[in-house]
């Protein structure tokens, strides 16, 4: 299977891509083709490597979520951006189309978050419930046409399927989820969120290094 990877930075430390929607960040029990296999394979043809080639994940993206997604080429850059993301200098902001438009034009959300491995689910419950996770994003609305919002999101803590529900859980759920919006999705519909930009320091050159990556141009986000 042959899957097209755009690679927008690389040099020995870091590897940038452009990851395909409805590929997964790395390999479940689906077996199914995921981001650090096939980046290991191009990795080890494109430099004629030999043996083992190491590449290290250092966040993920839902398998439905297309965008920027940053690898380490070296153990070291692994630990130090890990380390970026455990003291919030790891900075994520996504594009996503919401239904309807929520009353205040800028926000910050939080709630407490649960997952449910067996169903792979995530639901909202109290602060305080056994196994619960606080999770935080700040948003801006960009656009409202035909019903729905383009709105900007930092993603301040980094929970499974944290958007997704965050923006349900206030009654604007995101276009196309079939997850956590099955009444106004159909089948056949791609969630319109994207990881449109990471802000992080150079592991080696300690310079604040930004990159970016637009929605492509089809419905809905098309319409803005």
């Amino acid at each position: 299977m042959n899957i097209d990877i755009p690679i927008i930075f690389e040099d020995n430390h870091l590897l940038v891509v452009e990851k395909p929607p409805n590929v997964l960040s790395q390999g479940d029990k689906t077996g199914d083709l995921d981001m650090l296999t096939l980046l290991k394979r191009d990795i080890k043809l494109r430099y004629n490597k030999p043996g083992n080639v190491y590449l290290g994940l250092v966040h993920r993206l839902d398998r439905p979520v297309g965008g920027v997604m940053v690898f380490a080429k070296t153990s070291k850059a692994a630990s130090r951006l890990s380390d970026q993301i455990r003291r919030r200098k790891f900075e994520r902001r996504y594009m996503a189309v919401i239904h309807g438009r929520p009353r205040r034009e800028k926000a910050t959300l939080v709630h407490y978050l649960l997952k449910d491995n067996e169903t792979n689910t995530v639901s909202v419950v109290k602060e305080g419930a056994e196994g619960a996770k606080k999770a935080i994003l700040s948003y801006e609305i960009i656009d409202t046409i035909r019903g729905f919002s383009l709105v900007k999101t930092d993603l301040h803590t980094g929970r499974s399927h944290q958007i997704r529900v965050q923006f349900s859980a206030i009654g604007h759920p995101l276009y196309g989820d079939q997850l956590y919006n099955p009444k106004k999705s159909k089948i056949g519909d791609q969630i319109a969120l994207r990881s449109h930009e990471i802000v992080c320091i150079h592991p080696t050159l300690k310079k604040e290094m930004t990159f970016t990556c637009l929605p492509v141009r089809k419905e809905p986000w098309d319409w803005f």
